[in-house]
């Protein structure tokens, strides 16, 4: 069975989470223990980021290689369409996304996360306990923004990606006016790229992933919540209905487990 090796709060993750439930192809999920279980990816891979997919005895890091890998391993249901335009199109968006959407949703929402003492703790794991959740959220935004401004995400810099995210979203509103897919009728790399990428800007509110349910729905303020953005995410909305398996604790299919684990290097 393919071995996917992830955070499940990873929106690079969630792209290929994405592919492979629209694919139909079994796997299982594997959660990479932060600090320790990435010194065995590193072994592993040869790099310390998720996601990597393993395939027996194939290992592939990077999620558009990961994406590459897929299409041409299992052809069914493809990604790319076959008209060379359109193709190159495609891959231009998924490029598109990676790099400019996904930078800026999570830097967007860094950004929400030091505004919002209760957006804050919702992004705990649910068996944090509560004195430390209270500290968490008693944290001033203040002292977040200076912090911020060490790693390059200070207010200038979420301002700036706010701006960016919202252009790109206006954008895809009007690409998804009159066709059901980015590309038309039919779902590419670029639907799935866009779709999980934007995780962060706003959560899918479905049985969908494993994370505390204050933070399902909710995203990035003055963008999750603003009714001008709305088609965009409907449109998520029916591609995650259509194509995403839904998750449950007692029986996603091919789910080790929802707790961090260290993985075991064969």
């Amino acid at each position: 069975m393919l071995e996917l090796y992830q955070f499940e709060l990873s929106h690079y993750v969630e792209k290929i989470r994405l592919i492979l439930d629209y694919k139909g192809l079994e796997y299982r999920k594997i959660n990479v223990t932060p600090g320790i279980g990435q010194i065995e990816l590193f072994q592993m891979s040869g790099q310390r980021q998720v996601p990597v997919l393993k395939d027996g005895s194939e290992i592939i890091a990077d999620s558009t290689a990961i994406a590459e890998y897929l299409d041409k391993k299992y052809p069914e249901k493809p990604l790319l369409p076959s008209d060379l335009k359109q193709k190159g199109v495609c891959l231009q968006m998924e490029q598109w996304a990676d790099e400019s959407i996904g930078l800026n949703a999570r830097k967007a929402l860094i950004g929400a996360l030091s505004k919002n003492q209760t957006f804050r703790t919702a992004v705990l794991p649910n068996s944090t306990p509560d004195i430390l959740k209270n500290v968490v959220s008693a944290i001033p935004s203040d002292f977040l923004s200076v912090l911020g401004l060490g790693v390059g995400m200070g207010p200038d810099a979420v301002k700036t990606a706010e701006a960016e995210l919202k252009r790109s979203l206006t954008a895809l509103c009007f690409i998804l006016m009159e066709q059901p897919y980015l590309l038309g009728d039919t779902p590419t790399l670029a639907d799935f790229a866009v779709a999980g990428l934007t995780m962060y800007v706003k959560f899918p509110k479905g049985p969908y992933l494993d994370i505390p349910q204050g933070l399902k729905d909710q995203g990035v303020p003055g963008i999750a919540d603003v009714g001008t953005f709305e088609p965009f995410f409907t449109w998520r909305d029916k591609l995650y209905t259509d194509f995403r398996r839904a998750f449950s604790s007692a029986g996603y299919p091919g789910a080790s487990g929802s707790a961090p684990t260290s993985i075991n290097i064969d």
